[in-house]
C-alpha cells in the first residue's frame, strides 16, 4: 500500500513519518530526490538523494519519476523505481507537497493519502523560525505557500492536526493499520480463505 503523506512545510511531516516508522513494521520511506542543497545534518540517501538541476531535468525527460514538482524554488520528484521496489516489500510511506500528492492521485495508483495540518498559522511560523534553515526570504516564501496549500485537506482522504506530536503520530499510525484492513489491501489473504471455504472454486 502506499501512503502519501502531505501538507505544509513546518507541520511535522518527516517528524510523524519517522515516529511511525520506529513503532510499526512493514513500512518503508521512499527518499525524494531533490536539487536544494544539502544541510549540515542531512546525509545523501536518507534524507534526500542530493542531485543537480542537470541530473534532476535528465530524469523528468526519460519518464523516471512518479510525480514531481517545483517547491519554494527547488525540484523535488519521487523515484518510480524506488517506489516499485519498496512496494514489493511492503507499505510505503511518501513525503511529498500537496502538487505531488495530485499527481500521484492523477496516476490512479492505489494510495492513501493523509494530510498534516498544523493547530494554527502561528505555531506553524514558529516551528519553522525554530529550524534555523530559513533565512527572512526563504521563510517568507514557506509560509505563503503555506497559505496556499492549508485548503487542500479537502482533496485527501485523512486529516492529522499536529498539535500534540504523540497524538498525531498515534492518528498516522491508525491510519496506516485501517487502511490495511481494506479487502483490496488484503486480496491475496481473502483468497486464500475462500479457497479453504470452497476448494472447488472461490465463490463471490
Amino acid at each position: 500500500m502506499l501512503f502519501v503523506v502531505s501538507g505544509p512545510s513546518g507541520c511535522g511531516k518527516s517528524t510523524l513519518i519517522g515516529l511511525v516508522m520506529g513503532d510499526l513494521g512493514g513500512v518503508r520511506f521512499s527518499v525524494s530526490h531533490t536539487t536544494r542543497r544539502r544541510r549540515a545534518t542531512e546525509v545523501d540517501g536518507r534524507e534526500y538523494h542530493f542531485v543537480t538541476k542537470k541530473e534532476f531535468e535528465a530524469m523528468i525527460r526519460e519518464g523516471r519519476f512518479l510525480e514531481w514538482a517545483v517547491v519554494h524554488g527547488r525540484q523535488y520528484g519521487t523515484s518510480r523505481a524506488e517506489v516499485d521496489e519498496k512496494a514489493a516489500a511492503g507499505d510505503v510511506l511518501l513525503d511529498i507537497d500537496v502538487q505531488g500528492a495530485r499527481q500521484v492521485r492523477a496516476s490512479g495508483r492505489p494510495a492513501s493519502f493523509i494530510f498534516i495540518m498544523p493547530p494554527v498559522f502561528k505555531e506553524l511560523r514558529r516551528r519553522l523560525i525554530a529550524r534555523r534553515t530559513e533565512n527572512r526570504a526563504s521563510l517568507a516564501r514557506r509560509l505563503a505557500d503555506a497559505r496556499k496549500e492549508i485548503g487542500a485537506y479537502l482533496e485527501f482522504d485523512f486529516v492529522v492536526i499536529n498539535e500534540d506530536l504523540e497524538t498525531a503520530a498515534a492518528e498516522l499510525k491508525s491510519v496506516i493499520l485501517a487502511s490495511r484492513c481494506r479487502p483490496g489491501s488484503r486480496k491475496k489473504k481473502i483468497d486464500g480463505i475462500l479457497r479453504s471455504f470452497f476448494p472447488e472454486g472461490v465463490r463471490r
